[in-house]
């Protein structure tokens, strides 16, 4: 019967890059260019929380790492490698290896080899922590505090889809075949957009992933940033598979919905050339929003510039 170290090295351990140490040590070893600083960040999944228990092994092993890529994205970093910690309730080699395979091609794909972790028997449910470690300037590294007044809004990618997917899957919507086929790749298998973001640093004042929802996690730059937002509903990047939704359901999962990760960043409108080029060159849609204004507050206006409600929460673990 495989134990614990068999586990490790069936599944996960992977060549690393020269001049690292990877897997099999203590500690791993990781070199970082100089005039850098390291970025790190870290997400908790839980079965039953975050994923469902019959959810597919392939999508978790991807989504379990682009989350926490999403979060290097938010700052501009170049990932270095990651680590995972993993907690099973028992060993299942087909389930381990669709999930290893999976969280590997992501890492391989995105250069965040996977360097260490940690595994043990769970008493229930399985529990996934990966931590990412990446590079970025100091001085050029985006923050949530660095907006400003008269800076553009900007969002990548596409809203809403992650959420409706979500809502299909609970129960929590009547059963739709066709939209839940449309929607639930946007919840299953996130694409942050990281070879835009490493690109970004020098272009933009302010970032973060919008992972709880477009009104809250924009609020977190906004209190940051001391300043406030105006945001024009009609220039927000629907997924396309909403439009026969009734529009209250609609305006909810975009203005709400989370699991997107994607980035909501801002910049000087100076900027727009180089963002939209940038944009073109790495393949990514690209929204301009919104801009950031002097005050407090955050307003949201229709097609005619008149004001709508804004007061969408996001997700809240202890809500």
């Amino acid at each position: 019967m495989a134990n614990e170290f068999d586990l490790i090295e069936q599944y996960f351990s992977r060549p690393v890059p020269e001049h690292f140490l990877g897997v099999g040590d203590d500690c791993a070893l990781l070199p970082v260019d100089a005039g850098r600083q390291l970025a790190v960040s870290t997400d908790l999944l839980l079965e039953g929380r975050h994923f469902f228990s019959d959810v597919d092994p392939a999508s978790l092993g991807h989504k379990a790492l682009a989350v926490n890529l999403s979060d290097l994205a938010a700052m501009g970093a170049e990932p270095l490698a990651c680590l995972l910690s993993i907690s099973l309730p028992g060993i299942d080699h087909a389930w381990l290896k669709a999930f290893s395979d999976s969280f590997h091609a992501l890492a391989a794909a995105s250069s965040c080899p996977l360097v260490g972790g940690d595994t043990t028997r769970s008493v229930s449910g399985i529990v996934l922590s990966v931590t990412v470690l990446g590079q970025v300037d100091p001085a050029l590294a985006l923050r949530r505090a660095a907006a400003r007044p008269g800076d553009d809004i900007w969002i990548t990618g596409r809203l809403g889809a992650a959420d409706v997917a979500l809502r299909l899957l609970q129960g929590r919507l009547p059963s739709d075949p066709a939209l839940l086929g449309a929607t639930r790749a946007a919840l299953e298998w996130p694409q942050p957009p990281l070879v835009f973001a490493q690109r970004l640093p020098g272009l933009a004042h302010a970032a973060l992933d919008i992972s709880d929802g477009l009104l809250q996690d924009l609020r977190h730059i906004l209190k940051a940033s001391r300043c406030g937002a105006e945001l024009d509903y009609g220039a927000l990047p629907v997924h396309p598979a909403l439009a026969p939704l009734d529009e209250g359901l609609r305006r909810e999962a975009v203005l709400s919905g989370g699991d997107v990760y994607q980035l909501c960043f801002t910049a000087d409108p100076r900027m727009r050339e180089r963002i939209v080029e940038l944009a073109a060159q790495t393949g990514t849609e690209l929204a301009r929003v919104g801009r950031i204004v002097s005050g407090q507050g955050l307003v949201l206006r229709d097609a005619g510039g008149q004001p709508i409600d804004a007061l969408g929460g996001g997700y809240d673990h202890f809500g």
